[in-house]
Parts: structure tokens; C-alpha cells; sequence
């Protein structure tokens, strides 16, 4: 029997039906082949993509192993592989093929089978590598990772290494959430020192764009939320103002508070009202970077003379614009010179209790769930 056909015992999280609990339970994995690895899952973080998921916003065919924020230890690696090797740290992030148009590009977030690979429910032959124990195929291969699971199999292009002096229980969030907040102010925005910066939601991913718009050197940071504790936090975290907008007219804080309207500015809540807010709230020739994933179909209206007369633009971003390999060893070293906390924002679970770490998301309570594994 080949080292791919060779079936490890796992357990893992599974979504059966559309908007029930998640189920803990055994099942089966097999081996890495051509340019798998597979990790030994220590941690994974809990985000907003997988509860959206779990709900059917996007539709992901169900049964289904979730969780792409996943961090561990490689386990084996397949034959094609060239650079990683066992034992080697890493923290799993999107799936791209690594070779169409966006790829080549240093655009993998823009992949043309980026839905296929990381919401198609399987590889792109429709195989999957996981099985229940009567043999029956769980749908895998989510975000190229499926990491609610003792063991996960990614490819090398997806599997990035970090520092083994850097806590990896830590680490999985870079992955996707933390990566796309932080992302979007640097790579997106290209946000700069001396500038204005507003940031419409105060969650992981919010705060995230804020710390890095702090890092930027931004002089002007306004976080905008409804739950008073994020907004003290995001104080800490770097932001120099920060709004409730059950208490003012946002649209007319912010251009308070920056003389005219912020130059650049994201929107992490998925509301169509609150991007209506932000593009308003721009300066001339100021952009609004769009990361909330509503329920598809969603529609947002806004006055196109604000964006005609002002010069100001939307900005669609996937994964901050992120090439994983660079930018996740980035914020790691910013992290461990104290430069970047993201640790403050995080609290653990054990994998067992994923539907309470669901449950504290959902309400507010926890910022970034990470479901400690191994």
C-alpha cells in the first residue's frame, strides 16, 4: 500500500446539517501524496468564515471538516515535495495553484480556482481524503486545509514555515483573519506614515488593520464598533480615537475628527449600511477596502457621486492581498518583537468545546477563538 493510500485514525469537527452544532467524531485520513504535507494540527483558529460556512452563506456541500487557521508540526510530506520536511513548523493558509495568470502575478488571493480550492468541498477532481468509519467520503480540503482535525493535508504552497522559538499554538489566526485585517492596511491600502485610517468593526479582523495601520505609522486611527470592550482594547492596539456608533453620526465623527474625511478606511462588518457609512466618510480621492463577507447576492447602494466627484474608490480585498510565504513570517517577527499583540485578542478552547467557542464568536465575547488540538 502506498504512503497516499495508508489511512491514519483522526478526529475532527464535522458540519452535517446546514446551521446545527458542530459534531465531534472519528474518522479517517490518508497520506500525502505529490506535493502534500501532513501536520500535526496543534491549534486551529475558530473565524467568521467557518460559522458563515457552517450556516450555508456560501454553499460548501455538507458533511463537511471545517477550520482554516490551522498551525502544527509536519508529519510526512509527499514525494514532490521540496522544502518542507518532517518536523518543520508551519501555519496553514489558503489554496492557490500557484501557476495561472494572479498567481504568477504574486496574486494568489485572485487564483481563478480559488473557489474550487478552498469552498469546493474536496480536490478539484471532486476526490476527498478524509472518510468517516464506515468508509463514506467527509467533504475536506477547505481552504486547502480542513483543520478542525487532529491531522490535516495541505499543500506545500499552503503549508508556510515560521520560527520553531515562536509559540504555534498561536500562530494558526495568521492564516487567514489576522492576515486579512493586517493584509488590507499594508498590502491593500498600502496605508502610510502621517495618515488617517478608519476601521468599521473592531473583531479580529479590525483590529488586526488597526495594529498594522500602527505599525504603518498612520497618525490618525479611528476604530468604529458597538461593543465598548473592543473599542477600549482597540485603544491599547494602537487606535488614537474610537467611535460607538449606536451613540454618534459616524459619517460625521470621523470627519471631525480628520479634518474632512479619513484617506483610507476598512469595512469588516459584511453590512451594506456600514460601507454606505465609510464612503461617505472618505477624503477626496480616499479608499474603502471591502473584507465582511455577507450572504451572496447581498447588494449595498450608495450615491455614485460620492465616489464620481471626490475621486474615492472601493476596494474589493481577499486574504489582505497576502503572498503567505513572505507576509506571514513578517508578522510573526513583528509579533515576537512586540510590535504587532495579536495574542491579545485571542482565547483557547479545547476542540471539544468548539460549539461554545462558536457560541462566544457569534456574541461578541471572543475576538478569535483559537481550538487547541495537539
Amino acid at each position: 500500500m502506498s504512503a497516499s493510500a495508508q489511512l491514519r485514525d483522526i478526529t475532527v469537527a464535522v458540519v452535517r446539517e446546514k446551521e446545527k452544532p458542530f459534531t465531534i467524531e472519528q474518522a479517517r485520513i490518508r497520506g500525502p501524496k505529490d506535493d502534500e504535507v501532513l501536520v500535526r494540527v496543534i491549534a486551529t483558529g475558530l473565524c467568521h468564515t467557518d460559522l458563515i460556512v457552517r450556516d450555508q452563506y456560501y454553499p460548501v456541500p455538507l458533511p463537511a471538516v471545517l477550520g482554516h487557521e490551522g498551525a502544527g508540526v509536519v508529519e510526512a510530506v509527499g514525494p514532490a515535495v521540496q522544502d518542507l520536511k518532517v518536523g518543520d513548523h508551519v501555519v496553514l493558509t489558503y489554496g492557490a495553484c500557484g501557476h495561472c495568470n494572479p498567481c504568477s502575478g504574486g496574486h494568489g488571493a485572485y487564483c481563478k480556482d480559488f473557489y474550487g480550492l478552498n469552498f469546493g468541498g474536496g480536490e478539484l477532481d471532486g476526490s476527498t481524503a478524509i472518510q468517516d468509519p464506515q468508509g463514506q467520503p467527509l467533504h475536506d480540503h477547505f481552504f486547502a486545509q480542513s483543520s478542525f482535525a487532529t491531522y490535516a493535508l495541505s499543500r506545500e504552497n499552503n503549508a508556510i514555515k515560521v520560527p520553531e522559538d515562536a509559540p504555534i499554538e498561536l500562530l494558526g489566526p495568521l492564516g487567514c483573519g489576522i492576515q486579512t485585517g493586517a493584509g488590507a492596511v499594508i498590502n491593500s491600502l498600502k496605508v502610510g506614515p502621517g495618515s488617517s485610517f478608519a476601521s468599521y468593526g473592531a473583531g479580529a479582523v479590525g483590529l488586526s488593520a488597526v495594529m498594522a495601520a500602527h505599525v504603518a505609522g498612520a497618525t490618525t486611527i479611528i476604530a468604529i464598533d458597538v461593543v465598548p470592550s473592543r473599542l477600549a482594547l482597540a485603544k491599547e492596539l494602537g487606535a488614537t480615537h474610537t467611535l460607538n456608533s449606536r451613540e454618534v453620526d459616524v459619517v460625521e465623527a470621523v470627519r471631525e475628527i480628520t479634518g474632512g474625511g479619513a484617506a483610507f478606511a476598512l469595512e469588516s462588518t459584511g453590512r451594506p449600511e456600514v460601507l454606505e457609512q465609510g464612503i461617505q466618510a472618505l477624503a477626496g480621492l480616499g479608499v474603502i477596502g471591502v473584507v465582511g463577507a455577507p450572504k451572496l447576492g447581498t447588494k449595498a447602494a450608495f450615491d455614485v457621486n460620492d465616489l464620481l466627484l471626490g475621486g474615492r474608490s472601493i476596494r474589493g480585498i481577499v486574504e489582505g492581498d497576502s503572498v503567505p510565504k513572505v507576509f506571514i513570517p513578517q508578522l510573526v517577527q513583528l509579533y515576537q518583537q512586540g510590535r504587532f499583540p495579536f495574542d491579545k485578542l485571542v482565547k483557547f478552547y479545547p476542540l471539544e468545546e468548539i460549539n461554545q467557542a462558536a457560541e462566544d464568536s457569534t456574541k461578541g465575547i471572543t475576538l478569535k477563538p483559537i481550538l487547541k488540538i495537539g
